[in-house]
């Protein structure tokens, strides 16, 4: 396997090579790929090629040969070893296959939808949460909003508090030497008119 791609991706080339090649060096065939990256990992493989130099005698890594056992291309070889010792036909043999790909193929489908309902699972509990963390962060803004609000009306009952009692103060400023003037000017025409009977008096005793 030739290893290709970036670092923390990587996928590889599936290759037949010279066994005393370096491992991403020259090789003899490309027989296809492998991506681990996905789930299930994605295989592109050229069956026949790689049956074929398996037959003629290749000897897999212990990886590659993971891939190939998955891919059934050791089942394959298995039963074609089968026809040239003559246990059955051909005929058999392929049956006995399509029963394997079959099967295969179903567990693979199975494997894929319990993947799924697991994925739509973990999406809705993600959207769950991002829900809740949007829900605290506007409740978060609407507190914040009334305290605001709380405060501005706080200070524009201060600052009414404050100027009506300027008015009050400056009404009281006004009101008081008129006031005084009036307390003032009472007590003189009191004088007033107890003088005048004085003087009606003294006029009458000056006529006797």
């Amino acid at each position: 396997m030739q290893r290709h791609g970036r670092k923390g991706y990587a996928f590889y080339h599936i290759v037949a090579a010279d066994s005393r090649a370096p491992r991403d060096g020259k090789f003899i065939e490309r027989l296809g790929s492998y991506n681990p990256n996905t789930n299930p990992a994605t295989i592109d493989l050229n069956f026949d090629r790689a049956l074929y130099w398996l037959e003629t005698g290749a000897q897999p890594t212990d990886t590659v040969r993971n891939i190939l056992s998955g891919e059934g291309v050791l089942y394959k070889k298995h039963l074609n070893g089968g026809v040239k010792k003559g246990a059955f036909s051909a005929e058999i043999a392929e049956e006995k296959f399509e029963a394997w790909k079959k099967a295969k193929e179903a567990a693979l489908n199975a494997k894929i939808s319990s993947l799924s309902v697991a994925e739509k699972a973990l999406l809705k509990q993600r959207l769950e949460a991002e829900a809740e963390v949007h829900k605290a962060k506007a409740n978060a803004i609407a507190k914040k909003k009334a305290e605001l609000l709380q405060d501005q009306v706080d200070a524009a009952a201060a600052e009414l508090a404050e100027e009506t009692a300027e008015t009050a103060a400056e009404v009281a400023s006004e009101t008081a030497p008129a006031a005084e003037a009036e307390q003032a000017a009472e007590p003189t025409a009191e004088a007033e008119q107890a003088a005048e009977p004085a003087s009606e008096e003294s006029s009458e005793k000056k006529a006797e």
